[in-house]
């Protein structure tokens, strides 16, 4: 309905008028579909190839790109499917997944020539206020692993974010740091090698267990100072589909004890000090990275208007099925939008109703040994670079 709208809006002014359904474009005159984008091209992942199969030694790496030129872009609806084409087509950033209103006429050949588009567009946000300079503490990827659970890296931070290392200034700025989130990527938790099932020395899980009884302690000193939030990620011991169920407590036994501490899907909305934020793990941003050569903020921001933080799922993003409702849905514009695993960026998305949103892409802390403050009354990010040199 709100795509509808839009498109009513923009378009019916001009005497361009509704198609109920795509196949029933005809003619030159310029009229309006509403659907929803598929793209088909041969570097994606087949279903039907992948179960032929079966013999794989291991998983496919996924292609760098879905779109490379010889991609073909339609719009479907409960009618059937329409070819989309020009040049509008070629320089949006779409991805498969995405409801969208297109503007053009019939060709020749039996394609939709697009003209214009126009998407749902940013959803209601509601009002803020936060009059204190505290700041959130957004980090990722810590990658604690069975070999080195915590690196001298991990501990500093830890001990940063406590208040216990650096100078004065720092320890002022930890000292307004009203709570830490972990998006994804706590711990990298080896994968079972083929045949795990019939070798008892493949199936001893006692590392993973001494695994997550480190990362546990790690993070209750965390815990102990401060709220702390964490949501899973694609190396933790979750589901693999999202939306990916929270962290199971009872593998937090020394976090759990503090009322603060608390375990979240991904994605997952929450709010703190009166700011809403929408936070990932950064798989959905990833995937759309494979659509478009726009940069993983430029591509979260476009997913704002879109009002779906996942369209590309379940094409090609494992999801769980749902029949009554799609989790992935933005029904409320968020204050600070975020991912994580990727390289730091900050952008705005903006709304036609002056909605702001502040989207922050998180760095993968094991690689860049950085953490993102956030500051919740101004919304200006910085980040602060752990530096474990002796």
């Amino acid at each position: 309905p709100f795509i509808l709208n839009h498109a009513r809006t923009k378009w019916e002014p001009k005497k361009i008028h509704l198609t109920p359904k795509v196949l029933n474009v005809e003619g030159p005159e310029r009229t309006f579909i509403v659907g929803t984008i598929f793209m088909d091209s041969q570097a994606k992942p087949s279903t039907l190839a992948q179960v032929e199969n079966t013999h794989w030694i291991s998983d496919p790496t996924p292609p760098r790109m879905y779109r490379d030129g010889t991609e073909t872009v339609y719009l479907e609806d409960e009618s059937g499917r329409i070819r989309l084409v020009g040049d509008a087509v070629d320089k949006a950033v779409l991805a498969s997944g995405v409801v969208a209103a297109m503007m053009g006429c019939e060709t020749q050949a039996g394609d939709f020539d697009v003209i214009d588009m126009c998407f749902a567009g940013m959803a209601e946000q509601s009002e803020r206020a936060c009059s204190d300079d505290v700041f959130v503490a957004l980090v990722s990827g810590l990658n604690a692993s069975v070999e080195q659970p915590v690196t001298l890296e991990m501990q500093v931070l830890a001990e940063y974010l406590c208040g216990a290392a650096g100078g004065a200034d720092d320890q002022k700025t930890s000292a307004r740091i009203v709570q830490t989130v972990v998006a994804g990527n706590i711990m990298n938790v080896p994968v079972p090698p083929i045949g795990h099932t019939e070798d008892a020395r493949a199936n001893d899980r006692v590392p993973v267990q001494k695994l997550v009884a480190s990362v546990d302690a790690y993070l209750s000193d965390i815990a102990a100072c401060m709220p702390l939030t964490l949501l899973p990620g694609p190396g933790d011991p979750s589901s693999a589909s999202l939306p990916q169920q929270p962290l199971h407590p009872s593998m937090f036994a020394q976090c759990r004890q503090y009322t603060g501490f608390r375990t979240l899907t991904n994605p997952a909305y929450f709010e703190i000090n009166n700011t809403l934020l929408l936070g990932t793990s950064g798989q959905n941003v990833r995937d759309l990275c494979r659509y478009s050569n726009g940069t993983p903020c430029q591509l979260a921001a476009q997913s704002l208007q879109w009002r779906h933080v996942a369209p590309t799922a379940p094409d090609t993003l494992w999801c769980y099925p749902f029949t009554e409702h799609d989790p992935f849905v933005v029904r409320t514009t968020p204050h600070v939008y975020f991912a994580g695993s990727q390289k730091f960026e900050v952008d705005v998305a903006v709304g036609t109703e002056g909605q702001k949103t502040k989207v922050v892409m998180v760095p993968e802390f094991s690689v860049s040994h950085e953490v993102v403050l956030l500051n919740l009354r101004t919304l200006e990010c910085s980040t602060v670079h752990i530096d474990a040199c002796i």
